[in-house]
């Protein structure tokens, strides 16, 4: 049983060095402020981000400080990042979410969406539900992201999404495609992660190719690094589909294009004992980094917006596009 205690909040927020570790290219290095981030995000002090809670409040504060330290731009409809909504939890009750949302505007109108959730299970039966893999460590793979387009205009501008009660029933990510804050025609792709950083296996999984087939040429599968499978997006795999398990279901309403990477449930899923020191360090590494590699090559694609749309039309109306 976890002991609660509180951390000054500036004495988390210090813990924000220099990134370190952003080359795309493998080093086999851990990525220190990638560590950081998830140590922090994951910490009691943190009490499990339940949304509603201090701890959520706390998470927040430390995500926006992040982003600020990198410079990241705020929408003018959200004040310091922050996109709130409300909405009724399974019990009827009204809840309050907020989102945490920058970008790094690029070359083109076309926009790419980086997502991943915030929020965890909080404290259960006096327990701390850290969700340090689910999903500190997506927030941290996006804040390795952030870091590194920060230094490296990218050519599409590129959302950074933090999400809010995705535990509640993917309800940040509903928010955000519901009322975003540009036209959502203009979002080319949603590429989203839950659970990076724990696998015995190395494996980190790839879905959202079996509907979107034109991704899969973005997607290194033949890394020396870490394994990377593409899968867990075939329809006929019931419960084993993980399109719509997680942020990119939102999207995926919206036939938004997207990606998902994450691994498969472990010993340590929704339970107390996902704690920063389960995960596996040099896994997460590789696999953030994997993340990274992904969205630099995507991102080096102009007019990735219509272009997708035209394969995508190509892909449903074969006939229709031969006439052209």
């Amino acid at each position: 049983m976890k002991i609660l205690y509180i951390i000054p909040l500036a004495m988390m927020l210090s813990c924000c060095s220099s990134v370190k570790n952003q080359s795309p290219s493998g080093s086999g290095k851990l990525d220190n402020q990638l560590l950081k981030d998830v140590e922090v995000l994951s910490s009691d002090a943190y009490e499990g981000r339940k949304t509603g809670t201090k701890g959520a409040e706390m998470a927040r504060a430390y995500i926006i400080n992040r982003f600020q330290k990198l410079g990241l731009k705020s929408y003018p409809q959200y004040v310091n990042y922050a996109q709130e909504f409300t909405f009724n939890s399974r019990g009827g009750a009204k809840v309050n979410g907020t989102n945490v949302i920058g970008y790094i505007p690029g070359k083109s109108t076309n926009v790419i969406v980086v997502s991943a959730h915030y929020d965890h299970l909080g404290v259960v039966k006096e327990q701390v539900f850290n969700g340090a893999d689910d999903n500190a460590s997506g927030t941290a793979g996006l804040l390795k992201i952030a870091a590194y387009f920060a230094k490296n205009k990218p050519n599409n501008t590129i959302i950074f999404a933090s999400f809010d009660a995705e535990e509640m029933g993917l309800q940040g990510a509903k928010a955000f495609v519901a009322n975003p804050p540009v036209n959502i025609n203009t979002i080319a792709v949603n590429l989203n992660m839950d659970m990076i950083s724990h696998s015995d296996k190395g494996e980190l999984y790839v879905a959202g190719t079996f509907k979107y087939p034109e991704l899969k040429k973005y997607v290194d599968t033949n890394r020396k690094d870490i394994k990377v499978i593409l899968g867990h997006d075939d329809p006929k795999l019931g419960h084993d589909d993980w399109t719509n398990q997680s942020d990119q279901g939102a999207f995926n309403a919206k036939n938004i294009p997207f990606l998902y990477f994450g691994v498969e449930d472990h010993k340590d899923y929704h339970k107390a004992t996902d704690e920063y020191s389960t995960i596996t360090k040099q896994f997460f590494s590789d696999a953030a980094k994997t993340v990274l590699d992904v969205v630099i090559s995507i991102d080096k694609q102009t007019g990735l917006q219509q272009t997708l749309k035209d394969k995508m039309l190509m892909r449903d109306n074969p006939q229709k596009m031969n006439k052209f």
